[in-house]
């Protein structure tokens, strides 16, 4: 069918609002304020500490000034230092941050 036999039911300003609204990012179902982001969301639910939160939004910052979708490990360093972490205890063991594999994804050793 052409645009020209489809009979437009909203006449004048009434059309032209509801371009106006969703251009402007207005969503009545969504309700007041905006949507929080992934990351927001775990740290106000508990599952990130303050410390990782402010070095995730520091990380994500840099990203978007320095338009790096992956900053090299120099340039988390960078960032690291730039929020005002230094060196100053003796190096730990790894052991306890590295994480077990779960018993149903261990690969056989067959």
């Amino acid at each position: 069918m052409d645009k020209e036999h489809i009979p437009e039911h909203r006449k004048g300003r009434e059309r032209r609002k509801s371009v106006v609204d969703r251009r402007l990012g207005l969503d009545r179902r969504r309700g007041p304020g905006r949507r929080l982001t992934d990351e927001r969301k775990a740290a106000e639910q508990g599952q990130m500490s303050d410390e990782q939160f402010e070095f995730l939004l520091a990380i994500e910052e840099y990203k978007r000034k320095n338009t790096r979708p992956f900053p090299t490990w120099t340039e988390v360093l960078e960032v690291i230092k730039a929020m005002g972490y230094r060196k100053v205890a003796e190096p730990q063991s790894l052991k306890p941050f590295i994480k077990e594999p779960e018993p149903d994804k261990v690969p056989s050793q067959t």
